[in-house]
């Protein structure tokens, strides 16, 4: 019987509660954050904590920039007057950085020379690929005009390849994902306020079923959006299945609904 991930996006996605919503799946949960650790992301360590949303346990995943906790996806677009943009996302604190920019090349070369398998490797720049082409759709620029900020492009290795790695570690035959709740209202950035879903999330979203049941904010990120389209086989209802394993990834801001990703692995049809 084939084995089946499945993702409940009943509260949008970001790449830290996919992560720790995958985490929970581990068997050997200590050697998955060892192999993090192993990575050596240079300033990046992985802290898996115990947390609660509606009084439900589950994971939440600090990950560490610097010594601080990662704030945003940010991506910082240099236009050809050389104007940026940073795009802040809500499931964090608004806050900004003066650091390098890094193309899309320099990000890819990056992590190809991470100490991990060349599959993780792969999955992971195929990742970063989606995010580099919403970004430079919704911009109207060419896709080598793209530049990441560098703290935001620590986040997104981090949030990246922590779930590439996770997926591969559990290494389901098919991977369906719930239809995705984006929120509701606002995002605000530099140069604007923007409308929810994100114009790169809604980009990324083409052709997915989504929806917003009202709860105001940003539920769904560029990030988490891209890993779900990349891994997802199926977006729909849970298929029939028995399972074994829940994990709940926890998110950081708290709303009127359990703020976490849950995710179940089994086995398809009946027992």
């Amino acid at each position: 019987m084939k084995k089946i991930l499945y993702i409940e996006t009943n509260m949008g996605a970001a790449g830290d509660m996919l992560l720790a919503s995958l985490y929970e799946l581990m068997d050997d949960q200590e050697s998955f954050t060892q192999k993090l650790s192993d990575l050596s992301i240079p300033g990046v360590s992985y802290k898996p904590i115990k947390g609660k949303t509606c009084n439900i346990v589950g994971t939440r995943m600090c990950v560490d920039i610097h010594g601080e906790e990662e704030e945003s996806v940010d991506i910082d677009v240099v236009d050809i007057d050389g104007h940026r943009s940073e795009s802040n996302h809500e499931h964090s604190h608004e806050k900004k950085h003066n650091h390098a920019h890094h193309g899309f090349h320099q990000v890819s070369d990056f992590i190809s020379h991470l100490p991990i398998d060349q599959k993780v490797i792969s999955d992971a720049i195929s990742v970063y690929e989606k995010l580099r082409n919403a970004e430079a759709a919704v911009h109207g620029m060419p896709v080598d005009q793209i530049h990441f900020h560098e703290v935001g492009t620590l986040d997104a290795i981090a949030d990246v390849i922590g779930v590439c790695l996770a997926i591969a570690e559990i290494n389901p035959d098919v991977v369906i994902c719930s239809p995705v709740n984006v929120g509701s209202g606002q995002v605000r950035c530099a140069h604007g306020t923007m409308p929810v879903p994100a114009p790169a999330t809604a980009e990324l979203l083409k052709g997915i079923p989504i929806y917003s049941n009202g709860i105001r904010g940003e539920l769904c990120t560029p990030t988490g959006a891209a890993l779900l389209t990349y891994f997802a086989d199926n977006f729909g209802p849970m298929p029939k299945m028995s399972y074994n394993k829940i994990g709940y990834g926890i998110g950081k801001k708290k709303f009127e609904a359990a703020n976490c990703v849950r995710s179940f692995l089994g086995k398809e049809g009946d027992r």
